[in-house]
């Protein structure tokens, strides 16, 4: 699934192409992904301009003239931009023509949606309920610590709910609590501020390396361009089970926590 880092890799990718530029047409090819594409979209679209490109969590925004259309790839999805005489393939759903070129949204499992609303898209009932962006000012050790007092979850499934923070998924999630030392199925509500700290700081740095490196690619995520995100050469316990730990040598641990597939060290973190 694109998590944070794709998706940011994927809008600052498009960006260029997109800022500034009209929507001539919209060619709906399936338009029904995991909820259906407004067929008013073909007659509503065509003369508006793209004035922004934006993100918040997974989901991107293309702010147009008259209102914004939001995007989610789902579990597979990709956005590419295209001479717009390419031929589809099969799991090509819609073209979003700008002149020459096209922005295409892929999706084989078609659990992406393509969205409208003419209000404030942070208002979208799908994102209003949103916890910060893990990147901002308003995500610290401070607002993890004071949000797990009263919960008894595993850490691990914590830091991945939407209203705690956006955009921890699994890989990171993994990663995060192994540089900062702390074992993924802790209770949150026993693990202590200093702790917290470390973590906030630490899950910081794992997603601007993410971002910085393109991603993190896993089976079929590919970018605006077809390139392959490489973050996950730098990871050092997801997807390592019985692999030696990069710290201390000790074989990396493979367990399912909350219907996820989790990886840590039993010496290293506790």
């Amino acid at each position: 699934m694109p998590e944070l880092p794709e998706v940011e890799t994927t809008r600052c990718g498009i960006e260029p192409h997109l800022l500034g530029r009209t929507i001539q047409r919209i060619i709906i090819r399936q338009p029904q992904l995991r909820w259906p594409i407004p067929q008013r979209l073909k007659k509503s679209l065509p003369g508006q301009q793209i004035l922004a490109v934006e993100r918040r969590a997974k989901y991107l925004f293309l702010r147009l003239t008259a209102g914004t259309i939001i995007i989610h790839l789902g579990m597979s999805g990709s956005l590419r931009i295209l001479p717009v005489d390419s031929q589809p393939g099969p799991h090509d759903h819609v073209d979003l023509v700008l002149g020459e070129k096209s922005l295409r949204l892929r999706d084989p499992r078609r659990f992406g949606a393509l969205l409208w609303t003419a209000a404030d898209p942070t208002r979208h009932k799908l994102i209003q309920h949103l916890g910060p962006e893990p990147l901002g000012n308003e995500f610290d050790g401070q607002h993890l610590y004071h949000l797990s007092r009263n919960r008894k979850v595993a850490v691990k499934n914590f830091i991945m709910e939407s209203r705690v923070v956006v955009g921890v998924g699994n890989i990171y999630a993994s990663e995060s609590l192994f540089r900062a030392g702390i074992h993924p199925v802790r209770p949150c509500n026993c693990i202590a501020l200093k702790r917290y700290l470390h973590l906030a700081q630490e899950i910081k740095q794992v997603l601007q390396e993410a971002i910085a490196q393109g991603g993190t690619t896993l089976k079929d995520f590919q970018h605006e361009d077809g390139s392959a995100g490489y973050f996950v050469q730098k990871l050092q316990v997801y997807g390592r089970e019985n692999s030696p730990c990069l710290s201390c040598g000790h074989p990396i641990v493979r367990r399912v926590i909350g219907q996820r597939a989790s990886f840590y060290c039993t010496r290293c973190q506790h």
